[in-house]
């Protein structure tokens, strides 16, 4: 079962983790890395957010 909602109060800093189910990868290659920073670039940009440090594994992307 999905973890609940946590809470999401403007100005304060947030831990987000897309993760693959049972810990598979996520990432099948380079283009799949590359597909996945536009995507979240765009939604950073549309959501008028910051993003202070991010890193790509195989299997999460933690930011």
């Amino acid at each position: 079962m999905p973890r609940q909602p946590g809470l999401d109060i403007p100005g304060v800093l947030q831990h987000i983790m897309v993760r693959g189910i049972n810990k598979t990868d996520i990432f099948m290659d380079d283009q799949d890395s590359v597909n996945f920073l536009q995507r979240l670039r765009g939604n950073i940009i549309k959501a008028k957010s910051s993003v202070y440090a991010w890193v790509l594994m195989s299997n999460h992307a933690p930011s």
